[in-house]
């Protein structure tokens, strides 16, 4: 069983930068597909940016493309999502996802229902 752990919450100001972390177990072809999804409350989980580990290939959502960047370090098994001029509708839980897809990994299509393993949520509040 792959297990996820995010870190990084906090409370910030308008304007300001954070990195989310999100720790596996394991780097391996259950986890070729890296997430980070954000749900606010009353609703639904959103995906904001995936990472396929194999070919390096990223999405990002609209709302948050040229704000936040995914990463990895493989030899700490971390992904992160570093947040840039946040603002107050950026307030949610983030959650990291994983799975094992290749084909479509970055193509923004992938559902909640297609990410197998997922990370209790790490909270982001944003006050403006």
């Amino acid at each position: 069983q792959v297990q996820l752990v995010e870190s990084g919450v906090g409370s910030v100001q308008e304007g300001d930068s954070l990195r989310l972390s999100c720790k596996a177990s394991e780097f391996s072809r259950r986890t070729t597909c890296l997430g980070w999804f954000r749900q606010a409350p009353g609703m639904k989980r959103e995906l904001v940016s995936t990472f396929w580990r194999r070919g390096g290939a990223k999405y990002y959502s609209d709302p948050v493309k040229g704000r936040f960047a995914i990463s990895q370090d493989h030899g700490k098994r971390r992904l992160f999502l570093q947040m840039k001029s946040l603002k107050p509708e950026d307030t949610a839980m983030y959650y990291c996802g994983a799975n094992d897809r290749s084909d479509s990994c970055d193509s923004g299509r992938l559902t909640i229902a297609e990410f197998f393993y997922w990370g209790p949520g790490a909270q982001v509040t944003v006050s403006g």
